[in-house]
């Protein structure tokens, strides 16, 4: 016998999390569960990502990403002041270390001032050396709403949330089959099968997955970023103050190497951001022939291929090559040296891309009968979830009633 729900969320990352979270508070009634294929929450993207609260600086106005950001940024300190969560607004200066980047550094100031950032100042070299001393830049702008946090942690406290107020979360539930009908749908795995009234997928990296259970020609499609990451040692952390960002590519949906002070103590230094032969591939070995064809057969893959083969190659060697990251690296602090730089972990970004060789630069929610797709949720996806999980839920409220 199937166990009867009102709503299961597929994912247990900060944004299905999150979702469970506003549901229950607008509806304490709902049988709800949350469906994690780990034996833990947060242990994709939420759980290795660099901890970083973002401001809604790069983001174009009146966007998912931009609005949410900003929302989401209030809602997440509220959050973590009521429940006692460590995390410090530290700012960051992004600099610009050569004339032609002035232009897009100008672009994002404006774009920060339209999102509504207070505080938000260009700095000249010499303002630039009494943030960060260490760094080498001609011009930049210092956002004092940028933050540091344990996103694991905040996960951990919702969690125990979702609990008390009644709802459940069943761990080692890897969604196999969907099957929807008029009287709701049906949920089920190798091991155990639940009924609910309707889906809200979460999945992350496989978001795209998931929605073509029932979708056969869905136009969006997963395609798997790592982020490798260096940590500085020990005596060459006094190098770096607290965040230090590049003048991102204006055609590229990732920020660039950056250095950042992490809210449990050290420097982490990264990441880049390699095409990965996995959806959860942490390592440069991990290989998946399956997700591998699935994404080089994607149209819109191709296309970005054509389009980004020079950077692609540059990721690839930097990833590689550690002088040629440690130079990625030197362009904002240069006395980082290689031999200060030990390797630590990774992160794989779900970057959703449409057939037309798109890659999304917003978050994507797609409704469908009997299910409410998220199907693009990158960055800044942590610090805008609480955000995300409240228009979410407000949908799914709407269709249960």
């Amino acid at each position: 016998m199937s166990t009867k729900y009102d709503l299961a969320i597929i994912g247990g990352g900060i944004v299905g999390l999150a979702t469970a979270y506003r549901l229950l508070l607008l509806k304490p009634e709902l049988k709800l569960v949350v469906l994690e294929k780990e034996s833990h929450v947060a242990a994709h993207q939420t759980g290795n990502n660099s901890g970083v609260i973002h401001s809604g600086l790069y983001y174009k106005p009146g966007s998912l990403k931009a609005i949410n950001c900003i929302k989401g940024y209030k809602m997440l300190l509220e959050f973590c002041d009521s429940n006692g969560i460590s995390y410090d607004l530290c700012g960051k200066i992004v600099v610009a270390t050569s004339e032609k980047e002035f232009s897009q550094l100008d672009m994002l100031y404006e774009r920060g001032k339209e999102n509504g950032l207070e505080g938000i100042l260009k700095i000249n070299e010499s303002e630039i050396k009494e943030r960060e001393p260490n760094c080498s830049g001609i011009k930049g702008l210092y956002v004092p709403q940028t933050g540091i946090i344990n996103y694991s942690k905040v996960c951990e406290v919702l969690v125990e949330k979702i609990k008390n107020m009644g709802g459940e979360i069943l761990l080692n539930f890897k969604v196999t089959k969907i099957d929807l009908n008029n009287d709701g749908c049906k949920v089920k795995s190798d091991i155990a099968e639940i009924q609910t009234r309707l889906i809200i997928n979460c999945a992350g990296l496989y978001s795209d997955k998931i929605a073509e259970l029932n979708e056969k020609n869905l136009d969006t499609r997963i395609i798997p970023f790592r982020g490798e990451y260096y940590t500085i040692k020990p005596e060459k952390q006094y190098l770096v103050k607290n965040l230090i960002y590049p003048v991102p590519d204006p055609n590229f949906p990732f920020l660039g190497v950056h250095f950042t002070r992490m809210v449990d103590g050290g420097v982490e230094a990264g990441p880049n951001a390699v095409f990965a032969f996995k959806r959860e591939g942490y390592k440069k070995t991990d290989i998946n022939f399956a997700d591998l064809w699935n994404s080089v057969s994607w149209p819109g893959f191709r296309k970005v291929g054509l389009k980004y083969w020079e950077t692609g190659i540059g990721e690839y060697y930097r990833s590689f090559s550690k002088s040629a990251f440690t130079k990625a690296l030197q362009k904002l602090v240069p006395a980082i040296q290689k031999d200060d730089l030990i390797p630590a972990g990774s992160g794989v970004r779900a970057q959703a891309c449409d057939r037309t060789g798109g890659l999304l630069d917003d978050f994507k929610i797609v409704e469908k009968p009997g299910i409410i797709n998220i199907l693009n949720a990158p960055s800044p996806a942590a610090t805008s979830s609480l955000s995300i999980g409240q228009i979410v839920a407000e949908l799914a409220i709407e269709r249960l009633s």
